[in-house]
């Protein structure tokens, strides 16, 4: 089944946690603190495979993780780092943030490598934290965590023509007639579910063009699966505009004509505005030149007569692409104002207070500090007392309100507030 549109869950991993160990061996009763640093977490990173044309993987796999940083051993033995967890889409895939919608990344190059997550930064150990005052550290810094992040996944076709139309048009037959593609060909409505690609060869030349599934009136605003289908369209660079002009489905091609292109402008207006070729399909079964001649006096642009079962007029079509596509910019990535996950705030705090009178001192610096202390551990808390006077919470408590004796509720610990 082909899959264009994937919602996935990603996390990066954990930094390991810094050791606490002290150096023993025989004759040496004090060798001090020789605890590791924690391991760094594995980074999520998202990989273009050109192997790969559907996001069809990501159906019942939807949850990717980094593994977590090892913790650190004694004798200064740091952690093992987590490996990095390798998310591997089609060309084309557009990545966002599924919360703000955000573009992180285009995944327009083949090989191309971009990370999403960095993995947590490893706790420091106890050898870390000795000083001239603090001789042997019994607290060590815990590792980073991370949190999960969802993002979208939305493949868009790199091709440089769409062909565009109404159902069975002969959109899948003329791209079979033109190049090696063998897309599923019938006589009913939707017999194309997905794109279809085939590369077209021109003399030494070669152009890529995608078969966009048939549109119907209310595509441009979800009708059917018309934002889905639209959505291949978005990279090209050229539209041509497959009319049925035998009228044998009982439409009038003219009214088709002008309703498909309705729905590209209500889609993106960017796409109404691209050089187009009006080929005008099934004139093998036409009885007389009229219905072409009427077509062309009402829309007054040069079409190019074709018929995709029989192959009559597809070399002039080709002629006619490859000659207005010589004209035009070479496809490119998207242009978008990046989308990044910034680290965690690490600096600010908020003071509250609860119903019993009590503060509350919340914030990323309050768990960022949380790492650095063990509060059970008399100079971890001592040194977590410093930070808290270093960083101007004690001094926000008393502009707050605090006062000598006031309960201040910090994390899962509780303690009186002196002045």
């Amino acid at each position: 089944m082909f899959t264009d549109k994937a919602k996935i869950f990603i996390k990066s991993g954990d930094g390991g946690n810094g050791a606490v160990s002290f150096y023993t061996e025989k004759y040496i009763s004090k060798g001090g603190p020789d605890g590791g640093d924690g391991g760094k977490g594995g980074d999520v990173i998202f990989e273009t495979d050109d192997r790969k044309n559907s996001l069809v993987d990501f159906r019942f796999a939807q949850h990717f993780r980094a593994e977590n940083g090892e913790k650190g051993a004694s004798r200064f033995c740091n952690g093992k780092q987590g490996k990095d967890i390798i998310i591997k889409v089609p060309r084309g895939t557009v990545i966002r943030d599924y919360e703000t919608g955000g573009v992180i990344a285009d995944m327009y190059d083949d090989g191309a490598r971009v990370v999403v997550l960095k993995g947590g930064n490893g706790g420091k150990g106890n050898a870390r934290f000795k000083s001239s005052r603090r001789q042997t550290p019994h607290f060590a810094q815990l590792g980073q965590k991370t949190e999960e992040k969802s993002v979208t996944l939305e493949l868009k076709t790199i091709a440089d023509v769409g062909l565009v139309g109404f159902p069975n048009v002969g959109k899948s037959t003329l791209l079979s007639r033109i190049s090696a593609a063998k897309p599923k060909i019938a006589n009913y409505h939707f017999t194309t579910l997905s794109p279809n690609l085939g590369v077209v060869k021109y003399y030494d030349n070669t152009f890529v063009v995608a078969d966009i599934p048939g549109l119907i009136e209310g595509a441009g605003s979800g009708a059917g699966l018309g934002t889905e289908f639209l959505r291949h369209v978005d990279r090209t660079r050229l539209i041509v505009h497959v009319v049925d002009i035998s009228g044998i489905e009982g439409r009038d091609p003219y009214e088709d004509y002008k309703a498909i292109n309705k729905e590209l402008k209500i889609y993106d207006e960017r796409l109404s505005k691209l050089p187009q070729i009006i080929a005008l399909n099934k004139t093998d079964i036409l009885q007389s030149r009229k219905p072409i001649e009427d077509f062309k006096k009402k829309v007054k642009k040069p079409v190019v007569e074709i018929s995709a079962a029989t192959g009559s007029g597809t070399d002039k079509l080709i002629e006619e692409t490859f000659s207005v596509l010589k004209t035009l910019p070479p496809l490119a990535p998207l242009e978008f104002e990046k989308f990044e996950y910034l680290p965690k705030d690490t600096r600010s705090f908020e003071i509250g207070r609860f119903d019993d009178g009590a503060f509350d001192v919340t914030g990323g610096m309050i768990e960022e500090l949380a790492r650095n202390v063990i509060l059970d551990n008399y100079d971890s808390f001592s040194y977590f007392q410093k930070r808290l006077k270093e960083e101007g919470v004690i001094k926000a408590l008393k502009k707050a309100g605090a006062k000598d004796g006031d309960v201040v509720r910090i994390m899962d610990i509780e303690f009186d507030y002196v002045e």
